[in-house]
């Protein structure tokens, strides 16, 4: 992914108080960093922002973490979260999720959001790269508490590749559509990604999975 350099990314980082520098120091600790109790969220591959402030913002008893693997998208998401007011129950910051358990401890998270994560290619040698694998299922079992997952893309094929693995992996499947913006499922909150698809008609997928 080729991404235009933002001359203001590093000021940002360096004076937004959502921004976490170094997450592995958190491990074990996101409740302390918070300083409550309330159930943490985490969307993996939170791109500009849209979707996480917006939770943040019309949910305020829940705290929200935001990981992004491209530092410099995830400056234009701490750039909206400022520009949105701080929002003491969120934080941002940059990272792979193939290392997701050296971030977050056993039992650390209630819910996790993947929102049009990269479908890779169609071929088996490739499927093991999809944040829904069954691979990455586990991880993801391994640091929630109540383990919740929802899944939103618009590429039917990666959305059938998904409730395969959620599936044979155990995970109990709700509200799945390939309608989503037909079906009448209500709160729902837009990513970037899905304001543009949907602004051009494309269909988009959505489940809720729980184990």
């Amino acid at each position: 992914m080729r991404i235009r350099k933002k001359v203001w990314a590093e000021r940002e980082r360096a004076e937004n108080p959502m921004y976490i520098a170094n997450p592995r120091e958190c491990k074990g600790r996101w409740r302390e960093i918070f300083g409550n109790d309330n159930p943490v969220h985490l969307e993996i591959g939170c791109g500009k922002g849209k979707f996480i402030v917006e939770n943040a913002l019309r949910y305020p008893d829940i705290n929200f973490v935001a990981m992004e693997k491209y530092s410099k998208i995830m400056s234009m998401a701490l750039r909206r979260a400022r520009l949105a007011g701080h929002l003491p129950n969120l934080f941002i910051f940059c990272d792979d999720a193939e290392d997701i358990a050296d971030v977050f401890a056993e039992g650390e998270l209630s819910r996790i959001y993947l929102n049009f994560s990269d479908p890779w290619r169609d071929r088996a040698r490739w499927h093991k790269r999809r944040l829904t694998h069954r691979g990455f299922l586990a991880r993801y079992e391994g640091i929630m508490a109540t383990k919740e997952a929802f899944f939103k893309t618009d590429n039917v094929l990666l959305f059938d590749f998904s409730l395969k693995e959620f599936e044979e992996a155990g995970w109990e499947l709700s509200n799945v559509t390939r309608d989503l913006h037909g079906s009448g499922f209500e709160g729902n909150i837009m990513t970037e990604y899905e304001e543009r698809f949907s602004a051009a008609g494309i269909g988009i997928c959505r489940l809720e999975a729980r184990k």
